[in-house]
């Protein structure tokens, strides 16, 4: 690899200058995103409003204060009922300076995919973020397809842990009435069934009470330890002692937390202002840092090291722990929903682009859009079942992609934005040194998460993939 100062900076410039002018000639016809497809040419739409089918939609509609509650409620959602657990594994101590030092890179992550976004405006997903990057090598086209599709194979693992954790919450509710299996195919069909309209014109308003749901649920478990656990009945741990495996796939735990840098693309978008990015994103953080770190020490200190994952399962009483993943089920079915949605769309954009079956509501469109998302949810189903530990469905889901989505790739995108002025003022110098951090932790949780992920999922004997009981 050549060294940063190998190309002068002024050649660097004028290719960037090149670079900028055919992307933006061309952006439309290489980058096809979800948001653009459904945001048609100006004919398409004219035909459109003379038929009567389909509207023009504005989707510059989020303030950033607006932007920074979606982004809450797709970020906490399950991430949180995990860290309990975490901290009953690793200790109180190092679980709340790993929650800090993760917090401090996942929010500067964050920044380096706002000041990308405004410097390439049309980008929209990762697929997009990586094509430019790869036209340098001439591997634009090849980066769009892999980290694309990445993205959306994320996404279908998050559906996967929505499906698990609705089984725990029905066999909570029913007291295990039913096959756990049996649990999960009623959510796949409830799932599939939210998804069946082909827009989700209601995502704000979805977001608010998904938010509303977790952190209500959350709280009532808190007090209720509190009050039927008081502090001093169990043991805790400062810190511990435990295999390495077990320890790195509670970091992994802790990681994918904060990991809901899949959709900031797409927020950006949608906001009147992208400039005021850097708002919404200190609300995320202040806001989900503050609430993990309280609800972990808080449900751990009263619980102990039995304490359960997902941490809904803590409360003492039956009844109220019935009430409480009562409460939870919004957040179950609308983060779900909402993640099902966007992974059908990406196939579905794929399958109609440029047809008039992505714009209009045509009899082949139709059966086509019932068909994939059946099939994503089909998809995370047995991902669910496969993988039954909620935790260790968590850890590998990091590993895989959010040690790369929220920490390795955005550290990477600086790293290309700014090739050749790394070390042209302090400043620079320590902004490569957190970037190239960024970027050395995405690759350590990516390797060592796969690793310890692998090995606790195989050892694990509490529950057997596709049986009855969890």
């Amino acid at each position: 690899m050549a060294t940063p100062n190998s190309t002068p900076v002024a050649e660097i410039d004028s290719s960037r200058e090149k670079s900028e002018k055919r992307q933006n000639s061309d952006s439309d016809a290489e980058v096809g995103q979800i948001t653009r497809h459904a945001d048609t040419s100006s004919s398409d739409l004219g035909k459109e409003e003379e038929t009567g089918e389909e509207e023009s939609i504005d989707y510059k509609t989020l303030e950033w204060w607006q932007a920074g509650v979606v982004m809450v409620a797709e970020t906490v959602s399950l991430g949180i009922l995990s860290l309990p657990s975490v901290m009953a594994t690793i200790g109180l101590v190092p679980t709340i300076i790993i929650m800090i030092i993760l917090s401090f890179f996942s929010w500067y992550a964050g920044l380096v995919m706002g000041e990308f976004k405004l410097k390439y405006n049309w980008v929209e997903n990762f697929g997009d973020a990586l094509e430019i990057m790869g036209r340098s090598i001439g591997c634009g086209p090849l980066f769009q397809e892999i980290f694309g599709w990445a993205q959306t194979l994320f996404m279908v693992f998050v559906m996967g842990s929505h499906i698990l954790t609705w089984s725990i919450c029905l066999n909570t509710l029913t007291n295990s009435a039913a096959c756990t299996i049996v649990w999960g195919v009623v959510g796949l069909a409830l799932f599939w069934a939210c998804n069946i309209p082909r827009t989700l014109r209601a995502a704000g308003i979805y977001s608010f009470a998904s938010f509303a749901s977790i952190f209500t649920a959350v709280l009532i478990t808190m007090i209720d330890v509190g009050i039927e656990r008081p502090i001093g009945s169990t043991s805790i741990d400062i810190t511990r002692q435990v295999p390495f495996t077990s320890a790195f796939l509670g970091v992994a735990n802790i990681a994918a937390s904060f990991s809901g840098h899949s959709a900031f693309f797409n927020v950006l978008t949608e906001m009147k202002r992208p400039q005021d990015w850097p708002k919404a994103l200190a609300l995320l953080q202040i806001s989900d840092t503050v609430l993990y770190v309280v609800a972990a020490v808080v449900i751990y200190v009263f619980c102990g090291p039995d304490v359960p994952a997902p941490a809904l399962s803590a409360a003492n009483s039956p009844i109220v722990r019935k009430v409480i993943w009562g409460i939870a089920i919004p957040t179950i079915v609308i983060g779900g929903v909402i993640y099902g949605h966007v992974a059908a769309r990406y196939l579905f954009v794929r399958a109609f682009k440029d047809t008039k079956h992505l714009v209009k509501k045509t009899w082949l469109g139709n059966i086509s859009w019932l068909g994939i998302t059946a099939l994503v949810w089909t998809i995370a189903w047995i991902i669910a079942e496969s993988i039954p530990v909620f935790n260790n469905l968590l850890g590998l889901m990091c590993a895989l992609f959010a040690s790369w989505f929220s920490f390795g790739i955005p550290g990477a995108l600086w790293l290309w934005m700014y090739y050749g002025e790394w070390f042209n003022s302090p400043k620079k110098i320590a902004l490569f040194t957190c970037n190239a951090c960024l970027f050395l932790i995405g690759f350590l949780l990516c390797v060592l998460g796969l690793w310890s992920a692998g090995e606790v999922i195989s050892k694990d004997k509490g529950s057997k993939p596709w049986s009855c009981s969890r």
